[in-house]
């Protein structure tokens, strides 16, 4: 009779489970390895070095797609808009632009960059499989034609901006974490001033316009709306285990420009010099021919009155948040503008008027409590220079036309 082995037995249904389990394993383990292979797939961020042309000051960037499965790179490119739009130059004076994305093959994309030679750079990025396939992903669907148009702010939410986000969206918020509680002490206007200073025009309308908003310290994360200021972030930012976010960093396009204007301390003694040297002048002149002051200060009123005016409508009449509450309006004021009739007058040898001569005190008061605002810690603005130079010259006009001086004009 022959005799069981209940061993063997247990052996054989334990070897058939371990079969069944590894079966079921198989397509968890392929997944797992594609994965692990991430298809190919790579994210990079490309940033151009900035131009000669106004709207090129502030550099560039955009996210590079290289997925095996597609012909070649895109580029993803926020920074598209189109001029011709009916409403174009209205909705930018009112500070409601519209920008949008653009998916675009990357060689044509550079081209541009190449001819005028703006260098280009594009940090490789270590993410994970998911992480890279949920920005992909994200990136077709936010270009769709329906998606792609966006409310454009230079300092909020403009190219570089748009870049950050999708890239902390990837990274589950990773990123800004990491550059939140960090500070360089950078603040909007003097990157905004920094870069335009090649352009005279351009820095100087930044300084004039821009309101105490600009001027609160960034932390790294606000300093990323500069394409060059992301990239210096993203050397040093981490993924969610530790790892080095960049791997790799390429230049694609060697620079040919001039190179990124440097940064530098504000000096405020020079400008102060030249206010004082300016005032010394008008009370000397202002003894002798009181006519040349109020001859010479018509232009002066007259700038100042246009740029007040021009602070008071971006305040006032558009969505240019950080033009608001202007201090400087103290300084250029757009009381002025009714200091041009008795100015006239005086200039050709006629009694100016009362009303002149209370202006006159109006406005060099209001400039005395700009610098008073100045010294203020709630919502302090970066004019010392501003204050420096014009202040002392609103005095001087004071004391040289003061009544006894536009009585003896001639």
């Amino acid at each position: 009779m022959p005799r069981r082995n209940p061993g063997g037995a247990a052996r054989v249904w334990l070897a058939a489970l371990l079969c069944l389990l590894a079966l079921v394993a198989m397509p968890a383990a392929a997944r797992q390895s594609s994965a692990a292979a991430g298809d190919g797939l790579r994210i990079g961020v490309a940033t151009m070095q900035p131009g000669e042309v106004f709207f090129e000051r502030f550099g560039h960037n955009a996210i590079v797609v290289d997925d095996p499965a597609l012909p070649g790179p895109l580029s993803y490119n926020f920074g598209f808009f189109d001029p011709y739009e009916p409403d174009f130059t209205s909705r930018f004076i009112r500070g409601d632009m519209r920008y949008q994305l653009a998916a675009l093959p990357l060689d044509e994309d550079l081209a541009y960059y190449r001819d005028v030679g703006r260098g280009v750079s594009i940090q490789w990025l270590d993410l994970d499989p998911r992480q890279a396939r949920h920005l992909a992903d994200a990136l077709a669907r936010n270009a769709l034609p329906e998606n792609a148009h966006y409310r454009y702010d230079y300092f909020t939410d403009n190219c570089s901006t748009r870049v950050r986000d999708a890239l902390d969206d990837a990274l589950g918020g990773v990123l800004r974490r990491q550059l939140q509680g960090r500070s360089r002490g950078n603040t909007y206007r003097g990157d905004a001033v920094r870069l335009a200073s090649p352009a005279p025009w351009m820095w100087l309308g930044f300084d004039i316009g821009l309101g105490p908003a600009a001027d609160r310290p960034n932390a790294l994360w606000e300093d990323s709306f500069v394409p060059m200021r992301l990239a210096d972030a993203l050397r040093e930012a981490r993924n969610a285990d530790g790892r080095p976010l960049v791997t790799d960093e390429v230049e694609i396009i060697a620079h040919r420009q001039p190179p990124e204007p440097a940064e530098r301390p504000r000096l405020v003694w020079p400008w102060l010099l030249a206010g004082l040297a300016i005032a010394a002048a008008i009370v000397a002149i202002g003894r002798r021919a009181p006519r040349r002051v109020a001859a010479a200060a018509l232009p002066f009123w007259t700038v100042c009155a246009v740029l007040g005016g021009l602070m008071l409508f971006l305040w006032l009449g558009t969505a240019h948040g950080f033009a608001w509450r202007n201090q400087n309006l103290l300084l250029f004021n757009p009381l002025c503008l009714l200091l041009l009739p008795g100015g006239w007058r005086l200039a050709r040898g006629r009694p100016p008027g009362r009303l002149f001569h209370w202006l006159l005190w109006s406005v060099a008061v209001l400039g005395i409590v700009g610098l008073f605002l100045h010294w203020l810690p709630v919502l302090p603005q970066r004019n010392a220079a501003w204050l420096a130079l014009l202040l002392p010259v609103h005095i001087a006009l004071l004391a040289a036309l003061r009544p006894a001086g536009g009585q003896r004009a001639r």
